[in-house]
Protein backbone atom coordinates (compact mmCIF):
# COMPACT_ATOMS: atom_id res chain seq x y z
CA UNK A 1 0.00 0.00 0.00
CA UNK A 2 1.14 3.76 -0.41
CA UNK A 3 0.64 5.04 3.07
CA UNK A 4 0.77 9.18 3.92
CA UNK A 5 2.20 9.80 7.46
CA UNK A 6 0.76 13.04 8.69
CA UNK A 7 3.88 13.23 11.98
CA UNK A 8 7.53 11.24 11.44
CA UNK A 9 8.73 11.34 15.05
CA UNK A 10 9.57 8.34 17.72
CA UNK A 11 5.88 6.95 16.55
CA UNK A 12 5.36 7.73 13.26
CA UNK A 13 8.79 6.59 12.27
CA UNK A 14 9.18 3.79 14.43
CA UNK A 15 5.82 2.66 12.39
CA UNK A 16 6.82 3.83 8.80
CA UNK A 17 10.60 2.33 8.60
CA UNK A 18 9.16 -1.00 9.77
CA UNK A 19 5.97 -0.63 7.00
CA UNK A 20 8.47 0.04 4.34
CA UNK A 21 10.74 -3.15 5.10
CA UNK A 22 7.52 -4.98 4.49
CA UNK A 23 6.89 -3.72 1.17
CA UNK A 24 5.11 -0.69 1.59
CA UNK A 25 5.26 2.17 -0.03
CA UNK A 26 6.04 5.89 2.33
CA UNK A 27 4.80 9.14 1.96
CA UNK A 28 5.74 11.58 4.11
CA UNK A 29 3.03 14.09 4.38
CA UNK A 30 5.02 17.76 5.07
CA UNK A 31 4.64 21.09 4.23
CA UNK A 32 8.16 21.81 5.76
CA UNK A 33 10.34 20.00 3.88
CA UNK A 34 14.02 20.82 5.65
CA UNK A 35 12.31 20.06 9.33
CA UNK A 36 14.49 18.24 11.51
CA UNK A 37 12.01 15.56 11.88
CA UNK A 38 11.94 15.16 8.06
CA UNK A 39 15.42 15.37 7.72
CA UNK A 40 16.14 12.75 10.18
CA UNK A 41 13.92 10.47 8.52
CA UNK A 42 15.15 10.61 5.19
CA UNK A 43 18.40 10.29 6.78
CA UNK A 44 17.37 6.69 7.89
CA UNK A 45 15.41 5.75 5.15
CA UNK A 46 16.18 7.15 1.32
CA UNK A 47 13.76 5.42 0.38
CA UNK A 48 11.20 7.59 1.92
CA UNK A 49 9.09 10.02 -0.59
CA UNK A 50 8.06 13.51 0.77
CA UNK A 51 4.81 15.67 -0.67
CA UNK A 52 2.86 18.33 0.67
CA UNK A 53 0.38 17.17 3.51
CA UNK A 54 -2.37 17.36 0.95
CA UNK A 55 -0.01 15.67 -2.07
CA UNK A 56 0.18 13.08 -0.03
CA UNK A 57 -3.00 12.44 1.48
CA UNK A 58 -3.88 12.71 -2.57
CA UNK A 59 -1.30 10.12 -3.25
CA UNK A 60 -2.57 7.52 -0.50
CA UNK A 61 -4.31 4.41 0.25
CA UNK A 62 -4.40 5.19 3.65
CA UNK A 63 -2.71 8.01 6.08
CA UNK A 64 -1.73 7.66 9.31
CA UNK A 65 -1.68 10.61 11.70
CA UNK A 66 1.21 10.42 14.18
CA UNK A 67 1.58 14.27 15.45
CA UNK A 68 0.77 15.80 19.08
CA UNK A 69 -2.83 15.48 19.71
CA UNK A 70 -3.13 19.48 19.81
CA UNK A 71 -1.83 19.95 16.44
CA UNK A 72 -4.83 17.90 15.51
CA UNK A 73 -6.65 21.40 15.24
CA UNK A 74 -4.83 23.24 13.45
CA UNK A 75 -3.34 20.69 10.90
CA UNK A 76 -6.63 18.42 10.20
CA UNK A 77 -9.13 21.24 9.03
CA UNK A 78 -9.05 21.95 5.37
CA UNK A 79 -7.29 19.09 4.25
CA UNK A 80 -9.63 16.23 2.02
CA UNK A 81 -9.27 12.90 2.52
CA UNK A 82 -12.00 11.13 0.18
CA UNK A 83 -13.50 8.77 2.23
CA UNK A 84 -9.67 7.27 2.65
CA UNK A 85 -8.39 5.46 6.02
CA UNK A 86 -7.39 7.94 8.44
CA UNK A 87 -5.06 6.38 10.77
CA UNK A 88 -5.50 7.80 14.76
CA UNK A 89 -2.03 7.25 16.57
CA UNK A 90 -2.65 10.18 18.51
CA UNK A 91 -3.61 10.91 22.08
CA UNK A 92 -5.36 13.59 24.21
CA UNK A 93 -2.73 13.76 27.22
CA UNK A 94 -3.62 16.68 29.78
CA UNK A 95 -2.30 17.69 33.17
CA UNK A 96 -0.31 14.53 35.24
CA UNK A 97 -0.89 12.23 32.41
CA UNK A 98 -4.37 12.90 32.33
CA UNK A 99 -7.24 12.28 29.29
CA UNK A 100 -6.73 15.35 27.92
CA UNK A 101 -10.72 15.70 27.10
CA UNK A 102 -11.40 15.14 30.60
CA UNK A 103 -12.91 11.03 29.55
CA UNK A 104 -16.03 12.89 28.29
CA UNK A 105 -14.93 11.68 24.46
CA UNK A 106 -12.35 10.16 22.85
CA UNK A 107 -9.60 12.00 21.04
CA UNK A 108 -10.33 9.85 18.21
CA UNK A 109 -13.91 11.08 17.41
CA UNK A 110 -12.64 14.19 17.77
CA UNK A 111 -10.28 13.62 15.09
CA UNK A 112 -13.24 12.38 12.57
CA UNK A 113 -14.96 15.62 13.66
CA UNK A 114 -12.04 17.49 12.29
CA UNK A 115 -11.85 15.22 9.54
CA UNK A 116 -15.64 13.92 8.43
CA UNK A 117 -14.53 12.94 5.03
CA UNK A 118 -11.76 10.21 6.13
CA UNK A 119 -12.80 6.74 7.84
CA UNK A 120 -10.98 7.15 11.34
CA UNK A 121 -9.61 4.17 12.97
CA UNK A 122 -7.73 4.26 16.44
CA UNK A 123 -4.81 1.98 15.83
CA UNK A 124 -1.02 2.15 16.99
CA UNK A 125 -1.56 4.02 19.98
CA UNK A 126 -1.52 1.86 23.37
CA UNK A 127 2.25 1.59 23.18
CA UNK A 128 5.06 3.51 23.18
CA UNK A 129 7.56 3.87 20.23
CA UNK A 130 9.72 0.84 21.32
CA UNK A 131 6.86 -1.54 20.79
CA UNK A 132 6.29 -0.09 17.14
CA UNK A 133 10.70 -0.34 16.85
CA UNK A 134 10.58 -3.74 17.75
CA UNK A 135 6.96 -5.64 18.40
CA UNK A 136 8.74 -9.02 18.36
CA UNK A 137 8.64 -11.21 21.18
CA UNK A 138 10.46 -14.63 20.27
CA UNK A 139 10.66 -16.19 23.91
CA UNK A 140 6.29 -16.28 23.70
CA UNK A 141 4.21 -17.95 21.32
CA UNK A 142 1.66 -15.15 21.30
CA UNK A 143 1.88 -12.67 19.19
CA UNK A 144 1.19 -8.79 20.76
CA UNK A 145 -2.21 -7.52 20.58
CA UNK A 146 -2.85 -4.24 19.04
CA UNK A 147 -6.17 -2.84 19.90
CA UNK A 148 -8.11 -1.19 17.11
CA UNK A 149 -11.32 0.59 16.87
CA UNK A 150 -13.46 2.33 13.74
CA UNK A 151 -16.85 2.81 12.20
CA UNK A 152 -16.23 1.56 9.09
CA UNK A 153 -15.21 -2.31 8.64
CA UNK A 154 -13.30 -2.01 5.02
CA UNK A 155 -11.19 0.53 6.82
CA UNK A 156 -10.57 -1.88 9.97
CA UNK A 157 -9.51 -4.47 7.80
CA UNK A 158 -6.67 -2.33 6.07
CA UNK A 159 -5.79 -0.95 9.30
CA UNK A 160 -5.88 -4.82 10.39
CA UNK A 161 -3.51 -5.83 7.81
CA UNK A 162 -0.92 -2.83 8.71
CA UNK A 163 -0.82 -4.23 11.78
CA UNK A 164 0.30 -8.24 11.29
CA UNK A 165 2.84 -6.81 8.95
CA UNK A 166 3.84 -4.98 12.02
CA UNK A 167 4.42 -8.28 14.34
CA UNK A 168 0.84 -7.89 15.67
CA UNK A 169 -2.64 -9.62 16.48
CA UNK A 170 -5.18 -6.94 15.41
CA UNK A 171 -8.17 -7.09 17.96
CA UNK A 172 -10.90 -5.32 16.94
CA UNK A 173 -12.85 -3.67 19.66
CA UNK A 174 -15.68 -2.31 18.09
CA UNK A 175 -17.28 1.43 17.12
CA UNK A 176 -14.81 4.40 16.71
CA UNK A 177 -16.75 4.97 20.12
CA UNK A 178 -14.34 2.45 21.92
CA UNK A 179 -11.16 4.63 21.50
CA UNK A 180 -11.86 6.42 24.86
CA UNK A 181 -10.85 3.31 26.70
CA UNK A 182 -7.70 2.38 24.25
CA UNK A 183 -6.29 6.02 25.08
CA UNK A 184 -6.89 5.01 28.91
CA UNK A 185 -5.17 2.20 28.04
CA UNK A 186 -2.25 4.58 26.71
CA UNK A 187 -2.38 6.41 30.04
CA UNK A 188 -1.90 3.62 31.55
CA UNK A 189 1.12 2.12 29.64
CA UNK A 190 2.73 5.68 29.84
CA UNK A 191 2.08 5.89 33.56
CA UNK A 192 3.85 2.45 34.45
CA UNK A 193 6.11 2.95 31.59
CA UNK A 194 7.69 6.89 31.63
CA UNK A 195 6.67 7.79 34.92
CA UNK A 196 6.14 4.35 36.88
CA UNK A 197 9.94 2.91 35.84
CA UNK A 198 8.67 -0.24 33.85
CA UNK A 199 10.50 -1.11 30.69
CA UNK A 200 9.04 0.03 27.92
CA UNK A 201 9.28 -3.48 26.13
CA UNK A 202 6.20 -4.88 27.37
CA UNK A 203 2.52 -5.25 25.51
CA UNK A 204 -0.80 -5.98 26.18
CA UNK A 205 -1.64 -10.01 24.67
CA UNK A 206 -5.01 -11.55 23.96
CA UNK A 207 -5.05 -15.11 25.08
CA UNK A 208 -8.03 -16.94 23.79
CA UNK A 209 -10.45 -16.52 21.24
Amino acid sequence: MKLAFIGIGNVGFAIARNLEKKGHEVIVASDNPASESVRKALESCPGFKVQSVQAAIDAADVVLLAIPFKANETTLPGLHFHGKTLVDCTNPVGPGISHGLNSERSGSERVQELAPDAHVVKAFSIYGFENFADSAFPAYSVLPAMLIAGNDATAKQQVTALATDLGFEAVDTGALSQALHLEHMTLLWVKMVRAGGHSPHFVWAKLGK
